[in-house]
């Protein structure tokens, strides 16, 4: 399931993106760490676009770009 969240990134002069912070059911969650960028498809949601594999504290996960669009993939 797509779940949109609010992303704070930083976007250089050639148009690349760094997300820095997410904000999910209004809670904000640091990233640590982008680890890896990739064009993807999204299986468990759906869609293509950039895919971000990112650390939260202990935690790895994925963050998706679509058209301008933030979401993560939620469980269930």
């Amino acid at each position: 399931m797509k779940e949109f969240v609010r992303v704070l990134a930083e976007i250089d002069e050639y148009g690349n993106k760094k997300p820095r912070v997410i904000t999910l059911k209004g809670r904000e969650y640091i990233i640590d760490r982008i680890i890896e960028v990739k064009n993807r498809a999204s299986m468990k949601a759906g869609g293509v676009g950039e895919r971000y594999t990112i650390r939260i504290g202990d935690n790895q996960t994925y963050l998706y770009c679509e058209f301008d669009k933030w979401y993560v993939e939620l469980k269930g």
